[in-house]
């Protein structure tokens, strides 16, 4: 991830830039425009099978509302994507008209070759300080799915999975993921 601005912004700011010119992602982190590159179909087929995954449980059982790689308010001057949030009924509230104005109880990054550092660290640390209670991480390449939650303001890791196994993580206890449904084939 580049860094491209040069002025310190806060969340309001940026939002106000609209949307992303084709081809890049942008977020604000720490006050400062930062671009990556769009995913690749690796990156791509994980997040669509697992928003088909989540989304047929959280529709079916009423249970808040799931989206994917939209603006999210962490604090004044960090506004991240992350791959896939879920907020709860009680938490829909935050979903505002042009961004998520507060934490999702559920933010899941896909690891990219290009974002290993930023999602095991930058938005490990940002995602935590912001209140996220659920953090997963899924890197296709190790085909690997971690599970942490937030407890006395730290992750704490409450499950892990790799290749084929079926995994099942809060915040939907009760929903098999089938990790050979989210690796591509070939």
């Amino acid at each position: 991830m580049a860094v491209v601005s040069t002025v310190k912004m806060t969340a309001g700011q940026f939002l106000r830039l609209g949307e992303d010119p084709p081809g890049v992602r942008l977020e604000l982190v720490n006050g400062e425009v930062a671009v990556s590159p769009s995913p690749t179909p690796k990156h791509s087929h994980v997040v669509t099978q697992l928003v088909v995954l989540l989304g047929a449980n959280v529709f079916e059982r009423d249970l808040g509302e799931l989206h994917q790689d939209v603006d999210t308010i962490l604090d004044q001057f960090n506004v991240r994507r992350p791959d896939v949030l879920f907020f709860s009924k009680p938490r829909v509230g935050f979903i505002g008209e042009k961004a998520m104005e507060g934490p999702p109880d559920l933010a899941v990054e896909v690891i990219s070759p290009s974002s290993v550092e930023t999602d095991r660290t930058d938005k490990f640390e940002q995602y935590r300080k912001a209140g996220v209670k659920y953090y997963w991480i899924i890197d296709p390449a190790m085909r690997t799915f971690e599970a942490f939650q937030l407890k006395a303001r730290r992750y704490v890791q409450i499950g892990r999975g790799s290749g084929a196994d079926v995994v099942r993580f809060p915040p939907f206890p009760g929903l098999d993921i089938p990790l050979t449904r989210l690796w591509r084939r070939g």
